[in-house]
């Protein structure tokens, strides 16, 4: 197996991109972080004092995503056309998912995993001063489509 990312030398580089087509790309991913039953219930309630949990890790997301490029050196700066951020509130953790989707000429997988990975980051630097036992698990890639534009 070859590593597009690699010269001949085995040297990092970026991939070119300059010869492939525009395409309709969307990517899902999706990761969890656990918590304290009484944490859930003081995000649900709105009542730490950083502020509303769940909107701050939504913009904070949003925001990560679109600095993709800035935080993983390889990756192209990517034209986005949407991201999507949700939450599901368990009894003891908090499902996140994050569906990113652009018209370009490489995927958007990255995006959708950085932004997992900033709401899980958020969530956990709103709720540290009252929980001392989060785990963030399981960010993964879901789905990555392409289509023709």
């Amino acid at each position: 197996m070859e590593f597009s990312h690699l010269s001949k030398k085995g040297e990092a580089r970026m991939v070119d991109i300059t010869g492939k087509k525009l395409l309709h790309r969307e990517s899902r991913a999706s990761g969890t972080i656990l918590l304290a039953k009484e944490t859930i219930e003081m995000i649900r309630k709105n009542l730490l004092k950083k502020g509303d949990v769940l909107s701050v890790a939504r913009i904070a997301a949003i925001g990560g995503a679109k600095k993709t490029s800035d935080i993983i050196p390889l990756c192209h700066q990517i034209p986005i056309n949407k991201i999507d951020i949700d939450f599901e509130l368990k009894e003891d953790r908090i499902n996140i998912t994050s569906t990113a989707v652009c018209d370009y000429k490489t995927g958007i997988e990255m995006e959708a995993l950085t932004g997992v990975s900033i709401a899980a980051l958020t969530i956990y630097d709103m709720c540290k001063a009252i929980d001392k036992k989060m785990v963030i698990s399981d960010i993964k890639l879901e789905k990555k489509t392409k289509n023709e534009i």
